[in-house]
């Protein structure tokens, strides 16, 4: 059913549209628009060629269209995102050459982790969801164990309530096993999440800390499960999320302090 009603602003409908796109559905006709977005194909048809006109969407073949580079130019610019990620560069860069391994930043938002950088490892994982932009479900990722664990209680009880996304057997649902993770990622700074989205995967992750002592972010890896070695990997990612709060913090600009020597695990 349409959730088009007259009383909904132009800039409210275009949002939709912009919205239709995700992951999975990067390139889009009208009236694929037009159906995910709940609008009158009509409707569609003009905001679309609004969009186009300022650059948020691009024509793609076969009378498709797909995010513009100028929306991207735009997001980039984001205050949180661009001030965090330029913070956290170079450490991930470290973690990234020391690891071998799928690198990532990721920030809570509501019941979702959003991926702010992700560095690919060679090796390509089955079912690997990530990856810079995406927003996921943040119970089944070791990212977002960590940051629901320093979230508040309203939250907390808000991801509980559901419904809790299920990927396979492996993907935690039920609410005492979930308080269990994060309170185990509270207590000890860190969480190893086994095969939670694939089972070919284990993903690790540390908190991130900001300007105030709170938690901002988490820096994660994500290794093949049949080579994981979790916990030569926490020391690793501690070092680095301690040297990205301390540039959070910092009030001067200075040249971060890197990681070496850091060996990659063996």
């Amino acid at each position: 059913m349409a959730r088009w009603t007259t009383g909904e602003s132009v800039l409210a409908r275009g949002a939709r549209v912009l919205e239709a796109f995700d992951a999975e559905h990067r390139v889009l006709t009208v009236a694929e628009i037009a159906r995910k977005a709940g609008l009158p194909v009509p409707t569609v048809h003009r905001l679309v060629a609004q969009l186009l006109d300022v650059g948020f969407l691009e024509r793609e073949q076969r009378h498709r269209v797909r995010i513009g580079l100028h929306l991207w130019e735009l997001a980039s610019l984001g205050a949180r995102a661009l001030d965090l990620r330029e913070a956290a560069m170079p450490y991930l860069e470290d973690v990234h050459v020391a690891t071998r391994q799928h690198t990532q930043l990721s920030v809570l938002e509501g019941k979702d982790v959003l991926v702010v950088e992700w560095l690919k490892a060679r090796k390509v994982l089955k079912q690997l969801i990530l990856h810079a932009g995406r927003r996921v479900p943040a119970h089944v990722v070791a990212g977002g164990a960590v940051l629901l664990a320093h979230a508040g209680k309203e939250l907390q009880d808000e991801v509980l309530a559901g419904p809790l996304a299920r990927f396979n057997d492996k993907t935690p649902t039920e609410p005492e096993e979930l308080r269990r993770l994060w309170a185990y990622a509270k207590k000890h700074g860190y969480v190893v999440c086994d095969g939670f989205v694939s089972p070919n995967a284990v993903s690790v992750a540390v908190p991130v800390t900001g300007r105030e002592g709170e938690v901002v972010a988490a820096i994660g890896v994500v290794v093949p499960a049949d080579d994981a070695q979790p916990m030569a990997l926490v020391p690793v990612l501690l070092a680095a999320a301690h040297g990205i709060g301390r540039a959070l913090r910092s009030t001067v600009a200075e040249p971060p302090t890197r990681m070496w020597p850091f060996r990659p695990p063996v």
